[in-house]
């Protein structure tokens, strides 16, 4: 099973806000996942996500593939973390 951390849309109409989910990559992107490891909400200003890194790194290590935002938002959190 090829297995993907990735956005999940929740909100309203013009009102986006994501959650954060382990899925499998075949599945469609508001469908079925296996874990919710964190939010993103991009019409908030400043800190504008939260994600669990030690479950998201649990998953890249047994071979989840992050999609490009996933990725740059667990950098920043680990940038976050390190300061």
């Amino acid at each position: 099973m090829a297995v993907a951390i990735r956005l999940r849309r929740e909100g309203a109409k013009n009102s986006p806000y994501y959650k954060i989910v382990v899925a499998d990559q075949r599945r469609a992107r508001d469908g079925k996942f296996i874990e919710i490891i964190g939010t993103y909400d991009p019409k908030k200003e400043g800190e504008n996500f939260s994600i669990q890194l030690d479950r998201a790194d649990y998953w890249v290590g047994v071979g989840a593939r992050p999609s490009q935002t996933v990725g740059s938002i667990m950098t920043k959190a680990r940038k976050k973390l390190a300061a």
